[in-house]
């Protein structure tokens, strides 16, 4: 019998051989690295590194500074908050601010801090990564929406009302009474609104959503899902609610996690025709990127296996984590398992002959423009 290491490399092995873009012949590179390095390339929720056990959590390696330059990024969207109800949320919060200025400022040359639309622009010819602090979750406010004025002034750009559960504001995509916003859930979505923040309805449940969508002036995101269409989980978004964001002027982001198929570990495949479908139902002026993930590839060895085993089993005890996930099933499409993820992206859309504007605008042009717009 094979042991459990040799088991994880087979069946690792195994799968990428099934997918026919594996199977495919080496990219022909129909997006050229001159149109990728001209490019506004935004992952709308993801960030430095990848799986380095032997790094601390609050510092970055040599591998994963490298990595951030090689990936062409411009911007992404970092979590500094700590998700999920229980006590010092706002304690947490701060300190995850507190870390994120401490990257930059250790590493000057690799990142800056975006507040308003100038400085994407300034991170892209400056050949850095733009962080754009946001909220998975409003837990930290303790319900006093004031605070959220004082993290606007920390740099906090993007605000999730709910993740998963339900909170003071509203349900979560988990809440099986779908109850939608609270009155003080309303109130949020005004001073989002009033401090010129993004909407993000990632994790919300659909009648959250739409609640949300409705009552926003501004246009708003859901900056990291997948088609519920295709895949029936509660992670995925209607299509009701993804046409909806986009008749509002919003950016839909595609994740990279394993909700893009019903079962197993998902591949290239199913992360394009997600793609291909949120385009369909929104147009591709209303769809970008939003992987879930780091930017380093990670080694799909026994060891990472062990790691993704135990952050299933403690999301699943915190009550957090949803139908799709897995303690088997690793959160990436191993396809794209590198810090060139999106430039592989770019020549497998352009191999099926979408066209170059059209793969810019997914790359993170769209994602600009929504920025730029509610910003300021």
């Amino acid at each position: 019998m094979l042991d459990r290491r040799e088991f994880l490399s087979t069946a690792v092995a195994a799968a990428l051989a099934a997918s026919p873009i594996a199977r495919a012949a080496a990219p022909k590179r129909a997006f050229s690295e001159q149109a990728y390095s001209k490019a506004i390339v935004i992952d709308a929720l993801g960030g430095p590194g990848g799986f380095e056990p032997d790094t601390p959590d609050d510092q970055l390696s040599a591998k994963a500074l490298a990595d951030v330059k090689a990936s062409g990024f411009t911007a992404v969207n970092l979590t500094v908050n700590s998700v999920g109800n229980g006590p010092n949320k706002f304690e947490e919060t701060v300190a995850g601010i507190a870390v994120a200025e401490q990257m930059i400022a250790d590493h000057p040359d690799h990142f800056m801090k975006v507040l308003k639309r100038a400085d994407l622009q300034t991170a892209k010819v400056s050949g850095r990564m733009g962080f754009i602090y946001g909220f998975q979750d409003t837990s930290a406010l303790d319900g006093d929406l004031k605070r959220l004025s004082m993290f606007h002034g920390l740099g906090v750009r993007i605000v999730q009302p709910v993740y998963n559960r339900r909170n003071l504001m509203g349900d979560g995509c988990l809440e099986p009474a779908n109850g939608g916003l609270s009155t003080l859930g309303y109130e949020l979505v005004a001073e989002i609104n009033k401090l010129k923040i993004l909407l993000d309805l990632s994790h919300a449940g659909a009648r959250t959503q739409a609640e949300g969508i409705a009552a926003s002036k501004v246009p708003m995101a859901i900056t990291h899902t997948g088609c519920r269409a295709l895949v029936d989980v509660p992670r995925n978004t209607h299509d009701q609610q993804l046409k909806a964001v986009a008749d509002r002027g919003g950016v839909v982001g595609i994740y990279f996690m394993p909700f893009l198929r019903a079962s197993g570990q998902p591949h290239a495949e199913d992360l394009i025709k997600h793609l291909e479908h949120a385009v369909n139902v929104c147009g591709e002026d209303h769809v970008g990127l939003g992987t879930d993930g780091g930017i380093s590839g990670i080694k799909l060895d026994d060891k990472y296996a062990a790691f993704q085993k135990k952050f299933f089993e403690d999301r699943a005890k915190a009550g957090i984590a949803a139908p799709g996930e897995a303690a088997d099933v690793f959160n990436l499409v191993p396809e794209y398992n590198d810090e060139r993820r999106f430039f592989t992206l770019a020549n497998d859309l352009s191999d099926r002959g979408w066209p170059a504007k059209r793969v810019e605008k997914i790359l993170g042009a769209n994602f600009a423009r929504l920025f730029s717009e509610v910003w300021g």
